[in-house]
Order: C-alpha cells, then sequence, then structure tokens
C-alpha cells in the first residue's frame, strides 16, 4: 500500500468514526398548533354559518362588555351538528362582562354550526381547532 493510499484509508475511518459517535437525532417533540375556523361578533342571538373539523378539539375565545345592565348580560354558545341541528357540546354559559377561553371536545371529526344567544351585553368570539403535530429538532 503506498502512502497516499494509506493517507486516504486513515481519512475515511476518521470520517466513519467521527459519524459513527454522534449521537442520534431526538425524538420529535408533541406540540398543538391551533387553526382559527371561525370569528364572530355581535349583539343578541345569532346562528353562524357552518365550518368542518378533523378533529372534534375546539378553543373557544370569547369576551363580553358594554353590559347594559350589570348583573344582566348572558352569552351562551352551542355547537351543534352541521347535518342534524343537535347540540353537541353546551360550550359556555357566562354572565356579565368579561373574556376567556374555554376547551371543549366532540365525540368525532363532523360538520359544525354555532348558536349563540345573548342578551344585554356585545360579544366577540372565535374558534380554534385543535391539531396535534410534531417538532422536530436537530440536524438536517
Amino acid at each position: 500500500m503506498t502512502r497516499q493510499s494509506t493517507l486516504l484509508a486513515a481519512l475515511a475511518a476518521t470520517v466513519l468514526l467521527a459519524n459513527a459517535c454522534q449521537a442520534p437525532p431526538p425524538p420529535p417533540v408533541p406540540v398543538i398548533i391551533w387553526k382559527q375556523v371561525g370569528a364572530w361578533s355581535g349583539h343578541g342571538n345569532k346562528q353562524t354559518e357552518t365550518f368542518t373539523s378533523d378533529t372534534g378539539g375546539f378553543r373557544l375565545r370569547w369576551e363580553t362588555t358594554n353590559e347594559t345592565t350589570p348583573g344582566a348580560g348572558t352569552l351562551k354558545v352551542i355547537f351543534r351538528s352541521g347535518d342534524s341541528g343537535r347540540e353537541i357540546i353546551d360550550a359556555l354559559d357566562v354572565h356579565g362582562a368579561g373574556h376567556d377561553t374555554a376547551m371543549v371536545a366532540a365525540e368525532r371529526p363532523r360538520w359544525y354550526y354555532l348558536t349563540i344567544e345573548s342578551a344585554n351585553v356585545d360579544w366577540s368570539l372565535a374558534v380554534d381547532e385543535r391539531i396535534e403535530g410534531q417538532a422536530t429538532t436537530g440536524r438536517f
């Protein structure tokens, strides 16, 4: 074996050993992604257009303001089947002015719409669908 061949063989062995000694990439990390499926605002009652869900998991972000009489404001939100109209999730029943986030889940993916019953407040709400994913880190 020539000196050049020996050096090339040693270099190749070093590269192989260096790559073999590297730690494996870390496993994927579970993450939750929120995709907005609709947002509405108003005063009084409303029925929304239909929207679809692939997961059945939702986050409902809501706010009530401008209560006409203290303690008299109400906001009730129900998820209904887009096919039959039956009640699927009694998602929200709040009184007075305020804001919060409610997490709700249905038994399966389907088409939905909301019925919103409100009195003595202005309201706004947004519905986000829960999507589970995985984040990866490390080398590419």
